[in-house]
């Protein structure tokens, strides 16, 4: 019994957790340090209750009237200013949440990354802080997605809160005309939850609800090309979902996938999306990324991929959205295009810039390039290196399998 109340919280937590911290950030003005503390602790009191009281008819509202309460301790403690205290005290804490909106987005998750992604902040303090309050997404988890030490990403976080609470950003939806402005981040948030949960077997429902909110966000900005690029190319990628692991749980690589487990509807509505959008001649960030992903999803079998295309595509979006990652996959692209003596300086210099040293693709992709090249010892030592940063299990049983075969 108690096992499945928790189980049942993990999926209210899963479906929850935004709309709560939400609300909290509405309620207590803009502190999302506060709201995010009150939300957890209302979830910390949901598993000492709930195994033995059960769970509420309208556990969401329960969850909402916790926090709200403890929002409301807090700042009876931290101030002495009369007109707070009567502010505070007017508050009606048991009054369940309304989730109710006027706005033109017709989805309440978007709805509030719109909210969050806030153009007072740079791009990626947006999506930080985006991903921080309404994916539930560790600060470690956030690290790993930008490259960086959990550190700097706590930093970035702590200044992005601080400018939100010294500027005096409103946390409000956005109208209409002013979601253009907000989109890149937006997109930038659902790409790294979509990446979240395909990296991961076990958060599979990350990655389609970043599909079912693609969708949401397609349909509301049909003119945006960006938008239909991006669910064309999480369709791609999750049409390669079946063949990824295999049945004792190990990653498969692209090259030595089962063709034949693709799912071809879903590719054939991700290839039918990205040519109606690359007809408008707007081509982005997403739109290239995706027709690199068309590339792989159309070639008959590994060894009849167009390297040559895909290496161009990487050239051109360097130039649109220039970064060591997208540097390092045109040196792989040029790689298996021209072969690893073309690719080893481009890779040589990516590593002496220092950007991707904790990134355990770059030393696979040296490792492999190496070993193609006849370099077995190098080879060795930059497997080992990617073994010590590979963030699953799959991807270290993978990167051990790989140095058994030298």
């Amino acid at each position: 019994m108690e096992s499945q109340v928790k189980d049942r919280i993990a999926g209210i937590y899963a479906d929850g957790w935004s709309r709560i911290v939400a609300t909290m950030i509405r309620f207590t003005g803009g502190d999302w340090d506060l709201a995010e503390e009150c939300a957890q602790d209302a979830f910390t009191q949901a598993l000492r209750k709930w195994p033995e009281s059960g769970v509420p008819n309208q556990p969401l509202a329960w969850l909402t009237t916790a926090a709200r309460n403890r929002a409301v301790d807090r700042m009876r403690r931290a101030t002495t200013e009369a007109a707070k205290l009567r502010e505070v005290a007017a508050m009606e804490p048991e009054q369940a949440p309304s989730y109710a909106s006027d706005s033109d987005i017709p989805d309440e998750r978007l709805e509030l990354m719109f909210t969050c992604c806030h153009p007072a902040l740079n791009l990626h303090a947006q999506v930080a802080l985006t991903l921080r309050s309404l994916t539930g997404m560790s600060t470690a988890e956030i690290a790993r997605a930008f490259l960086v030490t959990e550190r700097t990403m706590g930093q970035r976080l702590f200044r992005a809160r601080q400018r939100v609470a010294h500027a005096g950003i409103p946390f409000r939806v956005p109208p209409a005309h002013l979601l253009p402005e907000r989109l890149p981040a937006v997109l930038h948030v659902l790409y790294l939850l979509f990446n979240d949960g395909y990296g991961d077997p076990h958060k599979a429902r990350l990655a389609q609800e970043a599909i079912r909110l693609a969708r949401v966000l397609a349909a509301l900005m049909p003119d945006e090309p960006e938008a239909h690029g991006m669910l064309a190319l999480m369709l791609l990628h999750d049409a390669r979902r079946p063949a990824r692991i295999d049945a004792c749980g190990d990653l498969v690589t692209l090259e030595e996938q089962d063709r034949s487990l693709w799912d071809r509807a879903r590719i054939a509505e991700g290839l039918t999306i990205l040519e109606g959008t690359l007809r408008r001649r707007r081509a982005g960030p997403f739109q290239i990324q995706a027709a690199i992903a068309a590339c792989h999803a159309t070639a008959p079998a590994a060894a009849q991929t167009d390297w040559p295309q895909i290496a161009g595509l990487y050239a051109q979006l360097a130039l649109v959205a220039p970064s060591a990652v997208v540097d390092l996959n045109h040196a792989v692209a040029i790689g298996m295009a021209q072969g690893p003596q073309a690719a080893l300086p481009l890779i040589d210099a990516i590593t002496e810039t220092g950007h991707l040293k904790g990134y355990h693709l770059l030393h696979a992709a040296h490792a492999e390039l190496l070993r193609r090249a006849g370099r077995a010892a190098e080879a060795r030592d930059s497997y080992r290196a990617a073994l010590d940063l590979a963030p699953t299990e799959a991807e270290r049983r993978h990167l051990r399998k790989r140095l058994r075969t030298l």
